[in-house]
């Protein structure tokens, strides 16, 4: 059964870091795509980054360019989002996610999703 553990949620002031780690299990994932979701209360689930399989492409949403960045180690089935620079409209819950193959163009292509870790940005 492939799982995506998501972990590194919490709360932090504006102006603060997170990194958020992503382990997976039932399946390697380092020939296929993964990234990373965050839906906010009342909204629906928006993209905010992503990474090939070999981590040699990442994209991001316009809103976090420059200020998020992620990374992934296929050793350890694992992807990782280093959230820099955070603000308050950056709370969310944040879902990790993969695809067998492909490419990640948004949240209704996607295989495999984690069940989330809550991020809170107090201002």
């Amino acid at each position: 059964q492939v799982q995506l553990v998501e972990s590194g949620g919490g709360l932090v002031q504006a102006g603060g870091s997170l990194k958020l780690s992503c382990a997976a299990s039932g399946r390697t994932f380092s020939s296929d795509p993964m990234g990373w979701f965050r839906q906010a209360p009342g909204k629906e689930r928006e993209f905010v980054a992503a990474s090939t399989w070999s981590g040699g492409r990442t994209y991001y949403a316009d809103s976090v360019k420059g200020r998020f960045t992620i990374s992934r180690d296929n050793a350890k089935n694992t992807v990782y989002l280093q959230m820099n620079s955070l603000k308050p409209e950056d709370t969310a819950v944040y879902y990790c996610a993969a695809r067998i193959s492909g490419v990640i163009t948004g949240p209704g292509n996607i295989d495999y999703w984690g069940k989330g870790t809550l991020v809170t940005v107090s201002s």
